[in-house]
């Protein structure tokens, strides 16, 4: 488009400076009609195109190029404007991209502003975790098991978890390694004498994790195909986890079960020297 520009614009000039040129009306008008009469009506023709010159300039510095018709010149005019318009929108917005730039970059180091304590804080809270700091030497990470369980939801999905466990889910933000974490979107609480079920969460309920790891999931390959298409697209994803391990469960009483009794030694060889003495006599019966 550019070079389209270029070339109407030199054909303009060029048409307004041979009609405009007073040294190169000779060349304009053929020798043979200048040695006519004033009072043929060629002359009077010459004369009305003399009259009319600035007239004939408007109208040939439009020179037509690659269209054989009005309406298509309209609309190739059309365009022009448009994609004048178009480029001048872009250098707007790329003039207000690089000011926004220019003040994330003032913002933070990474070029992105960085979240204060608080957004940070609500926004693991809507994922449903909070980050309470790092695990201390003296933290007892295992813990004897308690027969509770909870279905604790974190962003989209549930999970079934009791003291001791350990489950994968998606990467958490705001958190590394030894964090202590606090899940509180509790949905049920459970043991063997007694369910709570939360309308939609437990009140007063929380569930205590640990950090482990953060890895990557094993590749799954993404193919598509369009039959006849000449198409063809394959592409690898890896998607990242954390790993947490439940140290406590808070919010229900565990249930004491009953302690059977061991029977002692001594009673245990008597029931033995039993069993020997019935083998025996059902052996002398025979």
């Amino acid at each position: 488009m550019a070079h389209r520009r270029c070339l109407q614009a030199l054909t303009r000039q060029a048409s307004a400076f041979l009609f405009t040129k007073p040294s190169l009306q000779s060349h304009l008008v053929p020798p043979p009609l200048l040695s006519l009469p004033l009072d043929t009506p060629t002359t009077n023709f010459l004369h009305i195109l003399t009259e009319t010159r600035p007239i004939s300039c408007a109208l040939w510095s439009r020179v037509r190029y690659f269209s054989s018709s009005k309406k298509n010149d309209d609309s190739n005019e059309a365009k022009e404007i448009e994609d004048d318009s178009y480029g001048e929108e872009e250098e707007e917005e790329d003039y207000e991209s690089s000011d926004d730039e220019n003040v994330s970059v003032s913002a933070g180091p990474s070029g992105k502003r960085e979240l204060t304590a608080e957004e940070k804080e609500a926004e693991a809270a809507a994922i449903g975790y909070k980050v309470v700091g790092p695990l201390d030497q003296k933290d007892r990470v295992f813990k004897p098991y308690k027969p509770v369980f909870a279905v604790v939801q974190i962003g989209s999905h549930q999970f079934k978890v009791s003291n001791g466990d350990s489950f994968f889910t998606e990467r958490l933000k705001f958190c590394d390694v030894n964090d202590k974490l606090i899940l509180n979107k509790v949905l049920l609480l459970g043991s063997h004498t007694q369910t709570i079920i939360g309308r939609p969460i437990v009140r007063n309920a929380a569930v205590h994790a640990v950090v482990e790891e953060h890895a990557l999931d094993a590749k799954v390959i993404i193919f598509k195909k369009k039959r006849r298409k000449n198409y063809r697209r394959t592409k690898g994803h890896r998607q990242e986890l954390t790993k947490l391990r439940i140290t406590d469960i808070k919010g229900i009483k565990a249930p004491q079960l009953p302690k059977a009794d061991k029977p002692s030694k001594a009673a245990e060889k008597k029931q033995e020297n039993v069993e020997i003495e019935k083998k025996q006599e059902k052996v002398e019966a025979a």
